[in-house]
């Protein structure tokens, strides 16, 4: 390898854009690719170079880096890049792909001769803007020295799950996690909307509840959202409407029902038609008025 470690970034949205920046600031070689290249081309401004096609990206990298909206996509993505890859470089596959995904894109990584990590992320905007993402991570010991620079600039801790990433152990803890988040998500929206629709001061409840067990983080920042009225995103309703889907898909897969995610996947629908998918995910808050 290089002197500099070379990482291609492939999908420059909230957290890939964030990850990019993190990885320039960190002085690595870093060559960014996004479908709708308006999304890569800031990055020019922090070092990072725009390439016009996935090959062009990857092209001589040591690690390649995917942060894309579904599984397809990375494969779709990681075949287009399929010219410019290096056998022996690491694919970090950061994407929330689900779990049936893993297997065909350990597959391309098997035929190309890359060394594959499955490795989901928890953390929504401000965390990948911060370096300070948490990684889930499973995959050969030889990657990880490689790989460490990398870990480094964009999270603030990375625990490693095994050996093989082809199990997609850590998509499954990632979809756990994630089920975790979309409730939290999901429970403050409705308690809010009942409080509307109650006529309760829904500052009430949340001094209610404040310093107690009932009160967390999640639960503030959803609140404050909410109650600003400002839709932001740090994870987008579209995105988490994806994740819901996946989620309940993996259950649904081992005989395992689970009806929260499965209405919460609802409420995500509702929202995006309703003009939402863009928004934070907090505008699952108004699923609970209106049609759709």
């Amino acid at each position: 390898m290089a002197d500099t470690l070379a990482v291609a970034v492939l999908g420059t949205g909230i957290m890939g854009a964030a990850m990019a920046r993190n990885l320039c600031r960190a002085g690595l070689d870093v060559r960014v690719w996004n479908r709708t290249p308006a999304k890569a081309e800031p990055l020019a401004a922090d070092g990072a170079r725009v390439a016009a096609t996935p090959a062009e990206a990857v092209a001589d990298a040591d690690v390649v880096l995917t942060m894309l909206y579904d599984g397809p996509a990375a494969l779709t993505a990681m075949e287009a890049a399929a010219p410019g890859l290096r056998p022996g470089a690491v694919w970090l596959q950061s994407t929330t792909a689900g779990v049936e995904a893993v297997a065909p894109l350990a597959e391309l990584a098997a035929e190309r001769g890359l060394l594959f990590v499955d490795a989901p992320v928890l953390g929504t905007r401000a965390p990948a803007e911060n370096g300070e993402l948490l990684i889930l991570a499973a995959g050969p010991q030889e990657a990880r020295a490689p790989l460490a620079p990398v870990l480094d600039a964009v999270g603030s801790r990375t625990v490693w799950l095994g050996e093989d990433g082809t199990t997609a152990a850590a998509t499954r803890l990632k979809l756990v996690c994630n089920s975790w988040v979309l409730a939290l998500t999901h429970g403050t929206a409705e308690a809010l909307s009942l409080a509307k629709g109650l006529g309760v001061d829904p500052h009430h409840f949340l001094k209610a509840v404040a310093g107690g067990s009932l009160d967390c983080g999640y639960l503030r920042a959803k609140s404050r959202a909410i109650l600003d009225d400002d839709y932001t995103p740090s994870f987008s309703v579209t995105t988490a409407a994806k994740d819901a889907r996946l989620i309940v898909a993996a259950g649904a897969a081992e005989g395992v029902r689970l009806d929260l995610a499965a209405a919460g996947a609802e409420r995500f629908r509702r929202a995006e038609a309703q003009g939402h998918g863009e928004d934070d995910m907090a505008a699952t808050y108004f699923a609970s008025f209106g049609g759709a």
